[in-house]
């Protein structure tokens, strides 16, 4: 079945891929990447999202800990953390290709029930071969990139499906905790909210732990352990990840992305822009 999603991937990223190497499909959250050649080392703070990849490899780093992946394997990411990522594999022959699929909160909380409940502090990332009953799921849903009648019947049955078996997958539990609406990834991810909303204006550490429900130190240690950072850090990593963007895509001068972001100091950005 790993063969025939490839396949279906394949012919649809050949024909809707950008140039920044993203095809988006018509399914809400999923979308295809395609890679002619090795990459360069890129940052970002990813959302909660399923990996599969289909041809090539990967390397992703996040604190300390570095995965590399390939055929046949998925990467989860049960949280918003920084990661480091390069495509380590790549070709004009054997092109890399990964299906992404960003986790949807609202199916999981719908799907509270699917399973047994898991400790909060499950591991956030890893690697793990490529379920076949998630493969199948994506295959049919894949199916209907290019029908859309049958797409708009079918389509958000067969996503809340895919949701189902990540849950019954080996981090069944830590995707779980992101869709329990009182737990400590539920809480913190308000705060992430904010901080993806309004990263380029100050904000209150005080305002964070309330959107949270949580005392500040309670707030700051439940923060890390999800991301890895601390809130400011984690909002530096946004401003310094935007700028990049505007400096590659927009062309904009380093002092002009420095004030965008919110930074006073043109030295101080650099600083911390060649240190990430």
């Amino acid at each position: 079945m790993r063969d025939e999603l490839f396949a279906l991937c394949r012919r649809y990223a050949d024909a809707h891929v950008d140039s920044s190497g993203v095809a988006v499909t018509p399914v809400s959250g999923i979308t295809l990447v395609r890679a002619l050649h090795p990459g360069d080392l890129q940052a970002a703070i990813a959302r909660p999202l399923v990996a599969m990849l289909l041809q090539g490899r990967k390397s992703v780093t996040t604190g300390l800990a570095s995965f590399d992946y390939g055929p046949g394997e998925a990467m989860v990411i049960a949280a918003d953390v920084p990661t480091t990522s390069q495509i380590t594999e790549a070709s004009q022959r054997f092109p890399y290709y990964a299906l992404v699929l960003e986790l949807d909160l609202a199916i999981l909380r719908e799907l509270q029930e699917a399973g047994p409940s898991g400790p909060d502090e499950a591991p956030r990332v890893g690697i793990e071969p490529m379920n076949a009953d998630v493969t199948d799921a994506a295959y049919r849903l894949a199916r209907l990139f290019d029908q859309p009648g049958a797409l708009a019947v079918l389509g958000e049955g067969l996503r809340r499906e895919l949701h189902y078996w990540l849950l019954q997958s080996v981090h069944g539990p830590a995707i779980r905790a992101l869709g329990a609406v009182d737990s400590h990834s539920a809480r913190i991810r308000r705060a992430v909210a904010m901080l993806r909303r309004d990263f380029m204006q100050p904000v209150s550490v005080d305002a964070l732990a309330d959107a949270a429900g949580m005392s500040v130190s309670v707030f700051h240690r439940h923060f890390r352990a999800m991301t890895t950072l601390s809130p400011l850090q984690f909002q530096k990593q946004l401003r310094l990840i935007h700028a990049r963007r505007l400096m590659l895509a927009e062309g904009m001068s380093i002092a002009q992305a420095a004030g965008e972001v919110g930074y006073i100091s043109v030295s101080q950005f650099t600083r911390e822009y060649a240190r990430l």
